[in-house]
């Protein structure tokens, strides 16, 4: 009986460190979008026509520039650096952006489309984190299957780069939608389970998940329902 009081108190102590987590992970997840939008604007204004004749050499220069950024933010994620090194992370992202959303606008229903995928992303968002937050299920026991995934995923993508086969490539957008829809549930799932305490930390998983999720479903509506001139 004497250690109830304090048991209570500690769960009660827990659960509000969760509860700040998450509130401050939201809070700087809707801040990331800003720097995204605005690179995004700035890499639709970029020639990146120099991919199309590297896109290997180009994809794989765009993917170490983004690892390096990951690992600054992580390296300071527990100061105020690691706030802007997030920031400055997003923002180029937002502009690695310009070569899908370049291809997006050449549509005629372009626009559209780019409305429909970051409108699409945003109810898979709050539906799964939604799920996560109230149900308070505990999602960890999908973290093997997920990264064993994400792994065949980066390797299909990798492959494709070399056989450029268009099947495939919606294969793996497909997959990729998936994957990363239940890494928003297993995301949340962590910060309500008190699995991740860094907010910066939390805001960079949660970013990833929405950025690929968008850019994923972009590209199959592009595929299936993109109107050429």
């Amino acid at each position: 009986m004497q250690y109830e009081p304090v048991s209570v108190t500690q769960t009660t102590a827990l659960g509000i460190e969760q509860n700040k987590v998450l509130r401050n992970t939201y809070m700087m997840l809707a801040l990331t979008m800003i720097p995204t939008i605005i690179g995004a604007f700035v890499g639709t204004s970029i020639n990146f026509s120099f991919m199309a004749g590297h896109p290997i050499m180009s994809s794989l220069l765009m993917f170490g520039a983004m690892m390096g950024l990951m690992f600054a933010v992580t390296a300071l994620r527990n100061s105020v650096w690691g706030i802007a090194a997030l920031l400055g992370f997003t923002f180029v992202a937002g502009v690695f952006l310009g070569p899908i959303l370049q291809v997006a606008l050449h549509l005629k229903n372009g626009a559209q489309l780019i409305g429909l995928a970051a409108g699409g992303t945003s109810i898979i968002f709050f539906s799964l984190a939604t799920i996560a937050t109230t149900t308070k299920k505990d999602f960890s026991f999908m973290g093997k299957f997920l990264f064993i995934g994400l792994v065949l995923l980066i390797v299909a993508s990798l492959a494709n780069m070399f056989f450029q086969i268009p099947a495939l490539s919606l294969t793996i957008s497909a997959i990729a939608v998936m994957i990363f829809s239940a890494y928003i549930l297993f995301d949340v799932s962590r910060i309500v389970q008190g699995g991740e305490t860094n907010y910066v930390m939390a805001t960079l998983s949660l970013y990833l998940d929405i950025y690929n999720l968008f850019v994923n479903l972009l590209n199959l509506l592009m595929a299936f329902s993109g109107e050429r001139d």
